[in-house]
């Protein structure tokens, strides 16, 4: 259910905003409405925003980004368009409604800190809630929680000035977060910190949005970082949204060429997922087979081993086609006493691709990947872990195919096996 929503909004500047929108509607181009003195920030956004989401909006500078922040907390009215919070359009709030909305239902982090130079550590994460009017000694207890939750227990005494850049954002998010607004908005908010701290910052914010679900709206121009943090990542272009997608569809189907070209220096093994590169088995064993029966199964899919799986597709161990093939010879009728439940090791969806090279190096079979319940979704074999990479050749895939039709017979069985057993 979406919280924040935005419809179609545009934010002109200039004197002659009504002309310059009816000539935008009317399909002329943002050169042509610049030639009229007009500077088009926004242009027709529209969005919404799940509860409980992270939703990135990035874009170079002049994107047109920090406007449209401006305009769902109501500090900039739109030229056209709707911004609804909760439903509400705030754009027809008066403004006694419209401050309290500010109040209760969003907050804001600022790129530069926006902390009261005189005000205690204390009394600046408390702010939020002294203005919607909570007494002292509670607004407080609320504060030092949230202060200790973002790692600057002891620090309430002491003056914004005392304390690092990482230390004063770090006061920033806990005021936000301790106002218990439903929405919290991002402008730059670790921008203006050195590398280091940035990503203390990013694994911080992960970890409270882990634990408080908070909805969030992040400003960045930094697509490393909306990738890192985003549910969803909106691009933006001179005003425009030229983009919405999770950061694997915008990694690996990007809408225009000004897409692709900000992804393509971004380290994929760090977005992409054992679920975004998985494949389902070409072939598993169940449990309750016998060996006479797997092992023609094996042979017909040319593979060594292969994963064996119970009635409820959960993942019970592995078995090699020459265990089988003796257990047929001793006229064996179970698979019981044959499986090798070791070295599995499986992986979860959400793995990143950077930490399967390893596991598939060191594995003759695909590397397996299983739910919380150990239920075997898919598995990863180490040709496409490279082809999702792009670190595969068509010509690869063609000596791959070759092989497999018979080119090279005695390769054949080994090419599949690593391709996609289990």
């Amino acid at each position: 259910m979406s919280i924040l929503r935005a419809e179609s909004v545009t934010k002109l500047f200039g004197r002659k905003t009504g002309e310059a929108l009816r000539k935008l509607r009317a399909g002329a181009d943002l050169a042509e409405i610049r030639a009229m003195g007009v500077t088009p920030a926004v242009v027709d956004a529209t969005f919404e925003v799940e509860r409980g989401e992270t939703f990135v909006v990035m874009g170079l500078s002049g994107s047109g980004k920090s406007t449209l922040i401006r305009m769902l907390n109501g500090l900039l009215e739109p030229t056209s368009g709707r911004v609804e919070v909760a439903g509400q359009d705030i754009a027809r709030m008066s403004a006694k409604p419209l401050r309290e909305l500010r109040q209760k239902k969003i907050s804001m982090v600022f790129q530069h800190f926006a902390l009261f130079p005189h005000r205690s550590v204390l009394a600046n994460a408390a702010y939020g809630l002294e203005v919607q009017g909570v007494p002292r000694e509670e607004r407080e207890k609320t504060a030092r929680e949230f202060l200790e939750l973002v790692g600057l227990r002891g620090w309430e005494d002491h003056l914004p000035g005392q304390l690092s850049g990482g230390m004063r954002q770090r006061v920033g998010l806990a005021r936000a977060l301790a106002s218990g607004t439903d929405i919290v908005l991002m402008d730059e908010a670790f921008s203006a910190l050195d590398p280091l701290i940035r990503r203390e910052m990013q694994d911080l914010l992960l970890d409270l949005q882990a634990r408080l679900g908070k909805t969030i709206v992040f400003i960045t121009h930094d697509l490393n970082e909306a990738m890192r943090i985003g549910d969803r990542i909106a691009v933006m272009r001179e005003g425009r949204i030229v983009q919405i997608g999770t950061a694997e569809e915008i990694l690996t189907d990007p809408a225009n060429d000004y897409v692709a070209q900000f992804v393509q220096d971004v380290d994929r093994t760090r977005v992409l997922t054992a679920a975004s590169v998985m494949e389902k088995p070409l072939v598993t064993v169940p449990a309750n087979t016998g060996p006479r029966t797997a092992l023609r199964t094996m042979r017909e899919h040319q593979t060594g081993a292969a994963f064996v799986v119970g009635r409820d597709r959960t993942l019970v161990g592995r078995v090699s086609a020459e265990k089988i093939a003796d257990a047929v010879q001793d006229g064996r009728q179970t698979l019981d006493g044959l499986l090798d439940p070791g070295d599995l090791d499986p992986v979860s969806p959400d793995t990143p691709v950077a930490d399967l090279f390893a596991r598939c190096a060191e594995s003759d079979l695909p590397v397996p990947v299983t739910d919380e319940r150990g239920t075997l979704l898919g598995v990863i074999p180490r040709v496409t872990l490279l082809a999702a990479l792009g670190a595969i050749s068509t010509h690869l895939h063609e000596v791959t195919d070759s092989a497999a039709d018979g080119e090279d017979a005695a390769d054949a069985p080994v090419t599949r096996e690593v391709s996609n057993a289990g």
